[in-house]
């Protein structure tokens, strides 16, 4: 008899309250799955900044404490999905995500969306990423 493979919310009392029913991540064998994450300070819940580079910058750290609440890190993402409201902001966006990213290269779709779920929310970052052994 093979014991099935559970998955399970990650949690952690410095993550982003999800603004739905929803979990910040969830956890399937060794896979994390990342949901997207705004330029939300965890803290207060405000958005952090109006510009591109502040808002990719906080969003990728709020994936990146989803990531270390379930033992992994921004280098064992193998994937993003970005989400931006104005594709001419594409080349600074990109600038502060490879700086977040170092060497790592994960695959990546970006595509420009109408709107995000909070006003002044230009960014919108989900991940897909691995827990080492």
């Amino acid at each position: 008899m093979t014991e099935k493979a559970a998955h399970h919310p990650i949690r952690a009392a410095n993550l982003p309250a999800p603004v739905g029913p929803y979990s910040p991540g969830m956890g399937f064998e060794r896979l994390i799955f990342v949901s997207g994450q705004g330029a939300t300070n965890p803290n207060t819940g405000h958005i952090i900044g109006d510009t591109i580079e502040l808002q990719t910058e906080q969003c990728l750290k709020n994936v990146q404490a989803i990531l270390e609440a379930a033992g992994s890190s921004l280098q064992h993402v193998l994937r993003c999905g970005v989400f931006l409201t104005d594709m001419t902001e594409f080349k600074r966006m990109n600038e502060v995500y490879e700086r977040m990213f170092g060497g790592h290269r994960p695959a990546r779709t970006t595509v420009q969306v109408a709107k995000l779920p909070h006003m002044g929310l230009r960014v919108e970052i989900d991940a897909i990423a691995y827990k080492p052994e």
